[in-house]
């Protein structure tokens, strides 16, 4: 078996012995200085990395330990980072946990406690990586275009692979941004028409005067302009799919002709009288209330009966549990490589903005929230500030007594720091108590900056 990478960064030779014989079970490189620590990093890309603060040509300070950690950080996010600190040294210390590293120890060495922590930081990385893994080929993915591990999405997934393959027509209810005209594309590229075309029409987003000749297609001279022969989007989808998206916006007056078509599966181009037989599959897809349409007669009866053989009902995304967070990561991976950024997730109060958020937008809102978040984000981890969520409330507030107070204590101090830049005497004389208190808070919470 390939044996465990690490990586040893400390410029003071019995040191370096001495913790190189402290990993027998790991494959150790040791280097001296930044640049070799670079170089040796790059090499081997080890998922652990212990590091001295103090390197040569600033032995003394920590400038070249904190500027060799974001270097190492922002090539490999995921790398755990250790960090050696003196006993007086715990402002830096705090200062690395916030730029990203896993942990911290202090000099003299114990040995002991050195490699529990080295252990501990290999395992943590390793659940990560199959956690990822994992995410991919499974639980984010069950469908094509699909991210999801909801119960709820569970249930329309498991429908639409039991009916891709026939050529029942589909009609997907849902609201704007949950993913209709995606689960549409899974139906089709299922089903035995998957090498032919799915085309795609929005019938809300067509002047009514010109839908016909876009579904239908036209004959030359069947009006004004109309100077050659065209296909409707229907004869286009010949052999393959046709996607009518916001069909309940389809105009009255077209919606007998279409459901001639349904019927007879032929069509008559306008200023045509041939008829022309097509084989298609039909999804249609609407946010509307359909029935209520029908009550109000804006839609016909019988076409909703004829469009809706199956109906698939998509949810929306505050009705999909955790299914928010998972997207989200989706997409900071996305737009990390779409504008070549490397953040590092999301922060707890993130994490909990998210998850409480009610998303009106659904899938649609997130996607762009974290896109403008990768955009303006400035620390390695998305905020809630960067998502445009900071005034999120969460739906479920604690009944216990002391959790509220902690929770109370926990937003209080975050908000500080960050209104203070992270400064800790800014933020303690803010907050009423001493620097040694407010420590003591942000260890008590877990509270590092971003």
């Amino acid at each position: 078996m390939t044996k465990k990478r690490l990586l040893i960064v400390e410029d003071d030779p019995g040191l370096q012995s001495q913790l190189k014989w402290c990993f027998d079970d790991f494959e150790v490189q040791v280097a001296g200085d930044r640049k070799q620590a670079m170089e040796l990093f790059r090499r081997y890309h080890p998922p652990v990395v212990t590091l001295d603060l103090g390197l040569p040509p600033d032995p003394g300070g920590a400038t070249e330990g904190i500027a060799t950690l974001e270097e190492i950080l922002s090539i490999a996010p995921e790398t755990k980072v250790i960090v050696a600190t003196g006993n007086d040294d715990r402002s830096n210390a705090v200062k690395t946990i916030g730029l990203g590293a896993f942990d911290f120890y202090q000099k003299p060495v114990d040995s002991d406690i050195l490699t529990l922590t080295v252990e501990r930081a290999y395992r943590v990385h390793e659940l990560e990586q199959e956690n990822k893994k994992l995410q991919q080929v499974t639980g984010s993915s069950p469908l094509k275009g699909i991210i999801a591990n909801s119960a709820e999405m569970m249930k329309v997934c498991r429908t639409v692979e039991k009916i891709a393959a026939s050529d029942v027509t589909t009609l997907l209810l849902g609201a704007s941004g949950t993913g209709k005209e995606v689960f549409a594309r899974a139906l089709h590229d299922l089903s035995p028409r998957a090498d032919n075309k799915m085309v795609a029409i929005n019938c809300a987003a067509i002047p009514a005067n010109l839908l016909e000749s876009e579904l239908f297609g036209y004959e030359k001279g069947a009006f004004t302009g109309a100077n050659k022969q065209t296909l409707g989007k229907i004869e286009h989808a010949n052999g393959g799919t046709l996607f009518l998206d916001e069909i309940g916006d389809l105009p009255f007056e077209l919606q007998a002709k279409l459901l001639r078509f349904l019927q007879e599966r032929v069509i008559e181009r306008i200023g045509g009288r041939e008829e022309i037989p097509i084989d298609v599959r039909v999804i249609c897809a609407t946010h509307q209330n359909i029935k209520e349409h029908i009550q109000q007669e804006k839609f016909r009866e019988d076409l909703y009966y004829r469009i809706s053989e199956v109906t698939i009902k998509v949810p929306p995304l505050k009705d999909r549990d955790n299914d928010a967070l998972l997207l989200a990561h989706a997409f900071l991976d996305k737009f990390n490589e779409e504008f070549k950024k490397n953040l590092n997730g999301f922060n707890q109060d993130a994490i909990d903005a998210i998850n409480s958020h009610s998303w009106p937008g659904n899938v649609r809102e997130l996607e762009s929230k974290v896109k403008r978040a990768v955009i303006l984000a400035e620390g390695k981890k998305i905020i809630p500030e960067d998502l445009e969520l900071e005034d999120t409330e969460t739906s479920q507030h604690p009944l216990n007594l002391k959790q509220v107070r902690d929770e109370a204590e926990s937003h209080a101090v975050r908000r500080a720091l960050n209104h203070h830049q992270w400064n800790i005497s800014n933020a303690a004389k803010a907050l009423g108590i001493t620097r040694p208190t407010l420590y003591s808070i942000m260890e008590k919470h877990d509270i590092t900056e971003a």
